[in-house]
């Protein structure tokens, strides 16, 4: 069973907890945790990668080779975040086409205008429905194995109304897509009448310091989403330890005192299936 169809096999099953990676060896951990899917966030891409804001600034070309040293190193499905599609609708269909031959189990493309911005920020503007739906069929038919999973992103709660990122779901779910991830819902209350209104596989995404309250798994598995993300998570633990680190590194003058807190040479080689004595 390829990724694509073992991932198909998990949302209908129940709901599927999805860490946020930025590189290979944070996605083989998600893997050795016990995870059974990876989300690879552009946001981790920008910020860890190339030291960039989340802001359209990645190409097509550098997410495809990113996410395809993620999707490799594991083998649990891995999907990504693919922005506008990187273009129109010509764009979107090749972006499906370089993600899908990288080993990705799926992806998903937002409505809207580019250059993007962070869904939990303010000043965002959107596609028209019409622009978006030609990009999400032209992504559905793109496809070479109908296992991948095509999920519709839609930035309207922030940008319109609730009401109208109920009705850009269901059009985009008209135009080909598999599955509805509408970013940015205020409360819990929202979580749920979406739901109840969009019938489809869902996918909630909780960041942290954003604009949808921290839910858990279980809660949102009982409201009925299928997905559950959680973009920038094992970034910003790990920066934060990185930046006390550093900190006490340049006062102290040695790191003996986090020998403790560091993973070893051997869990690493471990992690990456390594063996140094051959």
């Amino acid at each position: 069973m390829n990724t694509a169809k073992r991932l198909r096999e998990l949302i209908r099953n129940g709901c599927v907890a999805m860490p946020g990676v930025f590189n290979a060896a944070t996605a083989r951990m998600v893997e050795r945790a016990g995870f059974d899917a990876v989300y690879i966030s552009g946001a981790g891409l920008c910020n860890a990668t190339a030291g960039v804001p989340d802001v359209g600034l990645l190409t097509l070309t550098e997410v495809t080779l990113l996410a395809g040293y993620i999707a490799r190193a594991v083998k649990i499905p891995c999907i990504v975040d693919a922005d506008t599609g990187f273009g129109g609708a010509d764009n979107a269909a090749r972006t499906v086409r370089e993600l899908e031959a990288a080993g990705l189990a799926g992806c998903h493309i937002e409505d809207q205008e580019f250059p993007k911005r962070c869904g939990h920020l303010a000043g965002k503007t959107l596609v028209t429905i019409e622009d978006m739906n030609e990009k999400v069929a032209a992504a559905a038919a793109a496809r070479r194995d109908p296992n991948f999973l095509l999920i519709a992103r839609t930035d309207a709660r922030a940008v319109e109304s609730f009401d109208q990122a109920v009705e850009r779901a269901k059009s985009y779910l008209a135009a080909g897509a598999d599955a509805i991830f509408p970013e940015a819902l205020q409360g819990r209350e929202e979580f749920r009448e979406f739901a109840k209104a969009v019938d489809a596989p869902l996918l909630a995404n909780m960041t942290e310091f954003g604009k949808s309250p921290l839910m858990s798994r279980d809660e949102l598995a009982e409201l009925g989403y299928r997905m559950v993300i959680y973009p920038q998570t094992a970034f910003r633990v790990s920066m934060f330890a990185t930046g006390q680190m550093l900190r006490d590194l340049k006062s102290t003058g040695t790191q003996e005192s986090w020998l403790d807190r560091m993973q070893t040479r051997k869990e690493l080689y471990e992690l990456l299936d390594y063996d140094p004595t051959k």
